[in-house]
């Protein structure tokens, strides 16, 4: 594939500021880099959407934040509970996980209706949601109708990860979503996403966002093989 621009990776880039031990000067130094470099978003726990929209008002970056995070269990009106909180403290993005043994026990109603519920509340207040499916959980079938489900219940993207599995993006996997949903909702490719091969890989396989928390690197070895520093 063609090598992007640096200013065309960084806008596909949602900075993740997510592990457990993750506190607040960790999320003031994710908005600096993201103010610096203009990438698309700063994806926070709950906790810190408040902080983090502060942090980049009129900066162009948006504020993301994880519903139901990491394993998905919670019920459906408590990702609408938490979503909407989010949003009051102004996050404009939501990546919720999806009940994951409810879909491996093909508990489909279940999916469908905590996905609608979220999309409705999300885009009645103007957020995308990414429907966050966990695929190293699953096989390509169960993946397969995960997206079929999300799109039909209306979301912006399918993510592959959270980043706190077994394992987390791969080229197959994103491949296999990009087919799935088509040209008209968003694959975004996460977890052990590191390097700029890593990043171009994904990219070219059909993501068209990507989370990690590895952008400095990314974007500097990106810079450094455009002889651009």
């Amino acid at each position: 594939m063609t090598l992007p621009t640096v200013p065309e990776l960084a806008a596909l880039i949602d900075h993740a500021v997510l592990k457990p031990t993750q506190t607040e000067r960790d999320v003031v130094d994710a908005c600096t880099i993201a103010r610096r470099e203009h990438i698309a978003s700063v994806c926070v726990k709950p906790f810190y959407v408040p902080d983090c929209a502060r942090l980049l008002k009129d900066s162009g970056v948006l504020t993301s934040t994880v519903i139901g995070f990491p394993h998905g269990g919670q019920a459906p009106e408590v990702k609408v509970s938490t979503a909407l909180n989010a949003m009051r403290d102004g996050a404009t993005e939501l990546d919720m996980v999806i009940n994951i043994g409810a879909l491996i026990e093909k508990d489909y109603d279940t999916i469908e209706k905590e996905i609608a519920s979220v999309v409705g509340v999300g885009h009645a207040a103007n957020a995308l949601v990414k429907v966050i499916l966990e695929t190293a959980y699953l096989d390509d079938a169960q993946k397969a109708i995960a997206a079929q489900i999300a799109v039909a219940s209306g979301a912006d993207f399918v993510k592959t990860s959270t980043g706190f599995g077994p394992e987390g993006a791969t080229v197959e996997d994103v491949r296999l979503l990009r087919q799935v949903v088509g040209t008209s909702v968003g694959v975004k490719a996460s977890g052990g996403i590191r390097t700029l091969d890593d990043a171009l890989a994904m990219i070219e396989a059909g993501a068209n966002r990507l989370g990690t928390s590895s952008t400095v690197t990314i974007l500097g070895d990106l810079r450094e093989r455009r002889g651009e520093r």
